[in-house]
């Protein structure tokens, strides 16, 4: 029996309708009906045709104020489930819930996701009444989180930290917005073997984070402790915390295949 290729398979409008929500993954947020028939060269009822099926299925959602189209929640929940597949936050989940316990404060993992850093998941202390709850899903500046330092640092051909916007937005009064002082802390960083955001994203919240390496020595993503910035201060931080945190690092890592 001849096997035929897959590509004879192929439906159209299947295809059609992939490559309208793969219009979102450039630098574009939100597009209309007449930008997305030009550059996929379809009729403009056939480009509101697919979006209408993208939206009432929650992959695609409109604007109301613009009119334009964006990416939907289950695009997230579809990336969540992919990087649940992979590995990673299945390694991690008793590593977070370890991490938590003996730091007693929050631990999360994040990775990299276009020109920002994303919490995937998280694991609270338990016997803390005032906790902090990283933003799962959203994504969040590199330059000012400590997640987000660490793949900039660690970031061996330089790509992420090309990708930074000229202005470097204050998000408080700690915020590092010279490029200058912002390229020695991560060559600081590099030296240490972690970051650390004192207050840098949002007020009175400290956090810090280590590489998580796979099989290929690539940076994957990072492991993070946060807190208020009362209990998790620069002494705390590399007498108890680091040394911990590194030690979690290394584990997950481990499990990803990473040899030193």
């Amino acid at each position: 029996m001849v096997r035929r290729d897959k590509t004879n398979y192929v439906i159209q409008s299947v295809a059609h309708a992939l490559d309208v929500l793969e219009q979102f993954f450039g630098e574009a947020d939100e597009l209309g009906v007449t930008e997305l028939s030009k550059r996929l060269k379809l009729h403009k009822n056939n480009v509101f045709r697919l979006l209408a099926t993208l939206e009432a299925r929650g992959y695609i959602e409109q604007n109301k104020a613009t009119e334009n189209y964006r990416l939907g929640i289950k695009c997230l929940h579809l990336g969540r489930r992919y990087i649940h597949h992979m590995g990673l936050v299945r390694q991690a989940r008793p590593i977070l819930s370890d991490l938590a316990r003996k730091c007693r404060e929050t631990a999360y993992v994040a990775i990299v996701r276009r020109e920002g850093v994303v919490p995937l998941e998280a694991s609270e202390a338990e016997d803390r009444a005032v906790r902090i709850t990283p933003p799962i899903g959203l994504t969040l500046p590199l330059y000012c989180t400590a997640p987000g330092k660490v793949h900039l640092a660690f970031d061996s051909e330089g790509q992420q930290q090309s990708a930074l916007p000229e202005t470097l937005k204050s998000y408080t009064d700690r915020t590092i917005i010279d490029r200058a002082a912002l390229i020695a802390q991560l060559e600081a960083v590099v030296r240490q073997g972690y970051a650390v955001d004192a207050g840098e994203f949002v007020d009175e919240v400290s956090s810090v984070a280590v590489p998580i390496r796979d099989y290929t020595r690539s940076v994957v993503g990072s492991l993070a402790v946060s807190g208020p910035s009362y209990r998790v201060d620069s002494e705390r931080i590399a007498a108890e915390i680091a040394p911990v945190l590194g030690d979690a690092g290394r584990e997950l890592s481990h499990r990803l295949g990473f040899n030193e």
